[in-house]
């Protein structure tokens, strides 16, 4: 019995040394977070959309108290309410400056038109850019489905008013990455200089998803040709042919230059060691760039007390009375090891004219 405490003991403070995945540096300043979410009901004529289904399902009531918001408090104040909520909260942190929020285009019929019988949730891109425009603290993440009949014009308009990516989630929006029929999109993306963010791995946001758009081989086809693209969440969880999704993104990152990941959601419960990987990996050096995953990061999903062995106490503490979720965030990320680079890449994504820039 005694051995056995003894063993337990050597065990805990053998973990309780572990500290950081790599050593902590200072933090740059004006971060800016590339993948920030925003969604509507519908209210006050925002052109948003949830399905009944998602409605229907616990999530929903999930991601509102994410949000920090009611249902009748967006029914009776409008969907522009969540984007007024997201800028103050933003306004508050001490250590993020900017956000990216994100439209979210819907699923596309044969006629390329929206199909709002098949799509879970579409955040219009007209909706976002007015959020952006009364908000100086956010940035326009535009979304358009390629397989819509005006796709490339599209491109341009968002380009015009101010988008500084476009973003997908395949599996919910039915797009194969790697349809030759999208070539004249992606060559358009190049043209403008617009990354495309992009989910990869599994999702479980939804009701319903398609996952096997999500496999990060199927981003060869943009990254062929010279598309910039941002393979989210290092494309954690799920496998693919019986290989890992991140291990299939990992390999692709030392195929092609032009595609990245981002660090967003990877302090997640449900991702606990994914962040370690991240930092890690040879693979993923100079490629990394700053996301939130906002408003997940507001939920039960991500603590501090989950990297207990990781964190001097004083971090722990820090960091579990940060009252706003941004700096609350970085605190974890930061005090985890992620470096400085990673969170001033970030920053330089949202380019003006010429566009956006790596550097």
């Amino acid at each position: 019995m005694f051995a056995a405490v003894i063993l337990v003991l050597s065990a805990f403070i053998v973990l309780s040394s572990a500290g950081p995945y790599r050593s902590v540096e200072p933090l740059p300043a004006d971060i800016v977070d590339m993948h920030c979410h925003i969604a509507g009901i519908g209210a006050g004529n925002s052109g948003c959309f949830i399905s009944p289904a998602l409605r229907d399902n616990w999530r929903f009531r999930f991601y509102l108290r994410a949000y920090g918001l009611s249902q009748s408090e967006l029914e009776e104040k409008g969907d522009n309410l969540l984007a007024d909520r997201i800028a103050e909260l933003l306004a508050q942190s001490k250590l993020v400056k900017k956000a990216v929020v994100l439209a979210l285009d819907g699923v596309v019929g044969k006629d390329g038109m929206l199909d709002r019988d098949r799509t879970e949730i579409y955040v219009p891109n007209e909706f976002v850019a007015d959020a952006v425009a009364r908000h100086k603290n956010l940035l326009f993440g535009a979304s358009v489905n390629p397989y819509r009949k005006d796709a490339v014009e599209r491109l341009t308009r968002v380009k015009a008013q101010g988008a500084v990516l476009v973003k997908w989630i395949p599996s919910i929006m039915e797009i194969d990455p790697a349809d030759p029929r999208l070539k004249p999109f992606y060559l358009k993306l190049v043209e403008l200089n617009l990354p495309l963010l992009s989910h990869a791995g599994e999702e479980r946001s939804f009701t319903s998803t398609s996952d096997s758009f999500c496999d990060p081989d199927r981003l060869r086809l943009p990254l062929r040709l010279g598309v910039k693209v941002i393979a989210a969440h290092i494309a954690s969880t799920g496998k693919y042919h019986g290989e890992r999704s991140t291990d299939r993104l990992a390999r692709l990152m030392r195929e092609y230059p032009n595609l990245y990941s981002d660090i967003s959601s990877l302090t997640q419960i449900n991702k606990h060691g994914y962040l370690k990987e991240a930092l890690t990996r040879p693979e993923f050096k100079n490629r990394l760039l700053y996301g939130s995953d906002f408003p997940l990061i507001n939920t039960a999903l991500v603590s501090p007390w989950y990297y207990a062995l990781r964190l001097s106490p004083r971090q722990l503490l820090t960091i579990s009375h940060t009252t706003n979720p941004w700096d609350a965030d970085v605190l974890l990320k930061h005090g985890l090891g992620t470096p400085a680079d990673i969170f001033s890449r970030s920053r330089q994504i949202p380019g003006k004219d010429p566009g956006v820039t790596f550097d």
